[in-house]
């Protein structure tokens, strides 16, 4: 075994793969608890820092221990940059937490109201004045994973509108029905006959 670990195969194969996969989960970790930390979620934002530090302090070592080799290096930024990738990837599955959505539009809004109503959201208009002249402001608080629903709505009712989501950390009142409830009332023989 010590033979093995010291050998070629494990120097410039085996260790550089070990650096690079261990340096993606810790910077997906890392990001993850980034995105816990925003939303709020302290308890799960310590767990899973104490796992990042472990992960990065054992790959860093290793990485600093062997400075003069490169191929350590690129594996070590190589998962950086991965994990950095990944991360994204896992906060846009998770699609946790609130956003604020703002939607402006020239085009009368009713039939859009009407359909995000209809689908369960909350909105809130504003007649506006733009720079083009007159204007409708569309406001609603949705859940993240509603998003793609709510924006397939808005573009099939008024394509061109403008339309900004942010992130909301905290959220009380509202209309928040949830999707199972949704889902229940899009499939209801009721609805469809209407």
């Amino acid at each position: 075994m010590e033979e093995f670990l010291s050998g070629d195969l494990f120097k410039w194969v085996i260790m550089p793969l070990i650096i690079f996969f261990a340096r993606i989960v810790d910077v997906s970790l890392g990001t993850t608890r980034i995105i816990m930390v925003s939303r709020g979620k302290k308890e799960i934002a310590s767990l899973i820092g104490f796992f990042e530090v472990i992960v990065w302090l054992l790959v860093a070592s290793k990485v600093i221990q062997s400075v003069d080799n490169v191929l350590y290096i690129l594996a070590y930024a190589g998962g950086f940059a991965a994990g950095s990738y990944i991360g994204i990837l896992i906060d846009e599955r998770l699609a946790m937490g609130t956003v604020s959505i703002r939607l402006i539009t020239s085009v009368e809004p009713t039939e859009l109201i009407n359909k995000l109503c209809q689908a369960g959201f909350g909105v809130t208009k504003i007649d506006a004045q733009g720079s083009r002249g007159k204007a409708y402001i569309i406001y609603s608080i949705i859940n993240r994973k509603e998003v793609s629903e709510f924006e397939r709505i808005a573009q099939e009712c008024v394509p061109k509108a403008f339309m900004s989501v942010e992130d909301i950390r905290k959220v009380r009142e509202g209309i928040f029905l949830p999707r199972d409830t949704l889902r229940l009332r899009k499939e209801s023989p009721l609805r469809k006959s209407k």
